[in-house]
């Protein structure tokens, strides 16, 4: 009796997703995306986010923003277009539980710069998950490298830099990659 007791008290596994946020979540620009305005949602993206938190999943988003290195934008600006996204997701029931962001530019050699897997490693430690258990869902080869060299499972859509990302990967990649067409068909694979 005394096993059934502890298994009925444990804490059930944290079901963790991690996104992309330019191409994944918001329409994506080679100028980048510089303000609040121009941070657009892809169709049904946050509807996507909403079904995630309605089945469990907890949502963190990784993104390199290098514009902050280039001075193209501030991390008040960058706060700005993360307050847009959750006042949005909020009005429909959703929320993004973490923003993680490279701030740093290309060359700066630091370690949790995508492909790199050093902010998904910080994820997985503030969430206490295993990131063998965590599917990352990106839009380039950067976020499917970065989910490989930490071990997480990649899952890339075709919106933003997707279909340039998806030819690449048929040609280099030796591993069986899921790929979707936007955030909402992903999230309709994992939730069926």
């Amino acid at each position: 009796m005394k096993a059934k007791d502890e298994s009925q008290r444990r804490k059930p596994e944290m079901k963790l997703i991690v996104l992309d946020r330019d191409g994944v979540i918001n329409h994506d620009s080679d100028a980048y995306i510089k303000s609040p305005e121009e941070w657009q949602p892809i169709d049904g993206s946050l509807e996507a986010i909403a079904r995630l938190n309605h089945s469990g999943y907890t949502v963190v988003v990784a993104s390199n923003q290098s514009g902050i290195a280039r001075g193209y934008f501030d991390i008040e600006t960058l706060s700005a277009m993360h307050r847009k996204m959750d006042t949005l997701l909020e009005k429909i029931g959703g929320r993004v539980d973490a923003v993680f962001y490279c701030p740093h530019g290309p060359d700066d050699a630091c370690d949790c710069r995508k492909p790199k897997p050093g902010m998904l490693l910080q994820i997985g430690q503030r969430f206490n998950v295993p990131l063998s258990e965590v599917s990352f869902i990106g839009d380039s080869i950067s976020d499917i490298k970065a989910a490989s060299n930490a071990h997480a499972n990649p899952i890339l859509v075709r919106t933003g830099k997707g279909v340039k990302a998806e030819k690449i990967i048929k040609l280099e990649c030796k591993e069986d990659i899921p790929v979707y067409d936007d955030l909402a068909s992903a999230v309709d694979a994992i939730l069926s």
